[in-house]
């Protein structure tokens, strides 16, 4: 375990460079990308004061500490960094040596939750520890992207085969079926985008893909139709086809995107000014801070603040394919690719569903919705990205 990253970033003695950097340019802390951290920062930051937009009116009217939910998101975003350095200073090449050890923990906490985790709105998604919960599904998608990526970089050179393909569905397909039994079908099919993008620059056969993105759909469309707590996912894609139903079984869902959409299209092109959003302040977007946070973005700060969002999503993905580029080897390559395709998936789906192009999901903003789990998972991601860059030489 090399744990020589800490001391670079603290040097004990003081160095004869006029930057304060010493060792080789192959060095690793030489490598940092400044700029995609700069970015996810910056993300991280405007998240913050949408956390409080968010939720500021709804603490209120509670009588509560406006400040709680930023302060337990200030909380989150310290964990995340702490990890993501972790991550930066073992190395994706280490936690590829322990992927299957991360595989079986990830298995075990996927079983658990549907035992003993906490019930919200009908799923197990989580355990509930209080002031903050622990959601399994959301490790597993960089653990078995680590996994997925490490077993398919040994495979044929020129491309995917027919064997490496299904061993890679049997990988997946276990802890998919858990995330899906919670359920969770958002999570499911973020794990599965990663996959399919391993899968694509690796060059398989374009069947194959078709054939993983078929098997999920069967499999999920199946799962709704027989499992009583499956069925209000299905009713979201219902409310996506008819977004101007007035079913009741169908209500609380158009209501909300409804809503979300009429926000995004009142902010104008400069929008109402912060915290002066009306649907924002009255609450009629629910879980506006962890589902929604866009429609608050767009109320708030128009065209011109949701273009920001998406410009300096834009320059996280430039930076994460380019480093996919730089990789030195293949595990490297898939690594980064996967983490690329993990990443759009989540801001097409999320910001997606609250314009009303796709079914709600429940699917976090990257860095920008409330939570502690999905701002874990992302630092991870960024954090693997990074030590790819950093080793890149």
């Amino acid at each position: 375990m090399d744990f020589s990253f800490v001391s670079r970033v603290i040097p004990r003695k003081p160095s004869a460079n006029p930057l304060g950097l010493r060792g080789s340019y192959a060095d690793p802390i030489r490598n940092i990308d400044w700029i995609l951290l700069s970015a996810v920062i910056a993300q991280v930051i405007i998240g913050l004061f949408t956390v409080f937009s968010a939720t500021r009116q709804r603490l209120i009217d509670q009588n509560l500490d406006v400040f709680v939910y930023v302060q337990r998101q200030v909380f989150f975003v310290i964990i995340a960094a702490a990890v993501m350095t972790i991550v930066m200073s073992l190395g994706h090449d280490w936690l590829r040596a322990q992927s299957g050890f991360l595989y079986g923990a990830v298995l075990l906490l996927l079983i658990m939750v549907l035992g003993a985790g906490a019930v919200t709105g009908g799923a197990r998604l989580a355990f509930d520890f209080g002031p903050f919960s622990v959601q399994p599904a959301e490790l597993a998608k960089p653990v078995l992207l680590i996994l997925v990526s490490s077993y398919l970089s040994e495979s044929v050179p020129e491309k995917i085969d027919w064997h490496h393909f299904v061993m890679t569905l049997y990988i997946v397909l276990i802890p998919c079926g858990l995330i899906l039994m919670q359920p969770d079908l958002g999570s499911a099919s973020v794990i599965l985008a990663g996959v399919a993008g391993v899968l694509y620059v690796g060059n398989a056969r374009r069947r194959y893909l078709a054939l993983i993105g078929g098997m999920f759909i069967a499999t999920a469309l199946g799962l709704m139709a027989a499992v009583p707590s499956l069925r209000y996912q299905g009713n979201r894609f219902v409310a996506w086809f008819l977004q101007n139903s007035n079913n009741k079984d169908l209500e609380n869902i158009v209501l909300q995107v409804r809503y979300a959409k009429r926000a995004v299209s009142t902010g104008g092109f400069f929008g109402k000014g912060y915290l002066q959003g009306p649907l924002t302040n009255g609450k009629y977007v629910p879980v506006q801070f962890t589902d929604f946070p866009f429609s608050a973005i767009g109320e708030q700060f128009g065209m011109v603040g949701g273009a920001v969002v998406l410009g300096i999503f834009g320059v996280i993905l430039w930076r994460i394919w380019r480093t996919a580029q730089m990789a030195r080897d293949r595990f490297s390559f898939f690594l980064a690719s996967g983490a690329f395709t993990m990443v759009v998936f989540q801001i097409f789906q999320n910001i997606g569903m609250t314009l009303g192009v796709t079914p709600v999901s429940g699917l976090p903003l990257p860095f920008i919705s409330y939570g502690g789990s999905h701002l874990i998972s992302s630092a991870i991601l960024i954090g693997l990205v990074q030590s790819i860059h950093m080793r890149r030489l």
